[in-house]
């Protein structure tokens, strides 16, 4: 199953019947309807709706088809509705006029104080007397099927491209683990004799003296002991390693994966942070850094992870 982005976009458009008929020098009108789907990131499933009065009654049969195939995002449908005659005037018929000349009298001979009907008023009014508006419910759900389909595939997209990426930062991260391993008992040894010379200085082990340096290099690696189990980044490396094959295998099974990815990283960000407070050296020191680099950058990508 492919790994989705919650981000993309996609469109679709149609044209309906003729609204009115020909005349000379001016084409017959007709009204497209245009549909569109855009999502973002978002942490659960938000869906919005702009559609016209005309569409109101598809908002749950919308709803049905975009909860069946997508998980979270913040996702906007609108659709929209125009002429494709863009100098289309309402041509209202003689018939018309006389009917709202016949009802604007009989109106103010009852209420002289009426206002009279304007040209925009009679415009208006012819829009809605015309003939019966077309059902565009059937024509508004194939476009939403075919404006998902390409949206899930755009999606499908931008999530393999998330995904490559993030397997590129798994590559590194598991490189810098394996640079801190041997790191330790280099400082380890590096420690143990650092604290046996302090112990020989200590007790004056000079030639003739009655201290024993048996003792001294028992402390010492007493010491140095103490000072392993402090630095022992072992089970944060085991940790991490651990973490990093989970994120692979959800990067290779897909669907629903991002709130998983999401915690994960959380849990690499933590033993990252633990593995730099136990740093006894400068090249530990910056392991954590680029490893915590690299996981602030997977946070950004998983965060677009449907």
């Amino acid at each position: 199953m492919p790994v989705y982005s919650m981000t993309g976009y996609a469109s679709a458009q149609a044209a309906g019947a003729a609204t009115a008929p020909a005349t000379e020098g001016r084409a017959a009108s007709t009204r497209r309807l245009g549909l569109e789907i855009r999502s973002v990131n978002s942490r659960f499933l938000d869906l919005a709706f702009r559609l016209p009065d005309e569409l109101r009654a598809l908002e749950p049969s919308l709803r049905s088809l975009l909860t069946s195939q997508i998980k979270r995002g913040k996702v906007e449908v609108r659709a929209t509705l125009e002429s494709t005659d863009t100098t289309s005037v309402p041509d209202p018929s003689p018939r018309l006029l006389q009917r709202l000349n016949a009802a604007q009298d009989t109106i103010r001979s009852w209420l002289p104080q009426a206002t009279p009907l304007s040209v925009a008023d009679v415009l208006r009014l012819s829009v809605h007397s015309g003939p019966a508006e077309e059902d565009w419910s059937p024509t508004a759900m194939e476009l939403a099927e075919q404006a998902l389909a390409a949206l899930l595939e755009a999606r499908a997209q931008e999530g393999a491209r998330l995904a490559t990426m993030l397997q590129g930062h798994l590559a590194q991260l598991r490189s810098l683990a394996q640079q801190a391993v041997p790191l330790v008992p280099k400082l380890v040894e590096q420690q143990r004799q650092r604290f046996l010379e302090r112990w020989k200085e200590a007790m004056g082990l000079t030639e003739g003296s009655s201290a024993s340096p048996e003792a001294a290099q028992e402390r010492a690696l007493s010491e140095a002991t103490a000072f392993a189990i402090r630095i022992d980044v072992a089970e944060e490396v085991t940790r991490l390693q651990s973490h990093l094959d989970e994120i692979e295998r959800l990067l290779k099974k897909g669907g629903d994966i991002g709130k998983r990815l999401d915690f994960l990283i959380q849990e690499l960000h933590r033993e990252a942070n633990t593995l730099g407070s136990k740093s006894a050296a400068l090249e530990l020191t910056r392991i954590s850094v680029d490893m915590k680099v690299l996981i602030e950058q997977m946070r950004e990508q998983v965060q677009n992870i449907e």
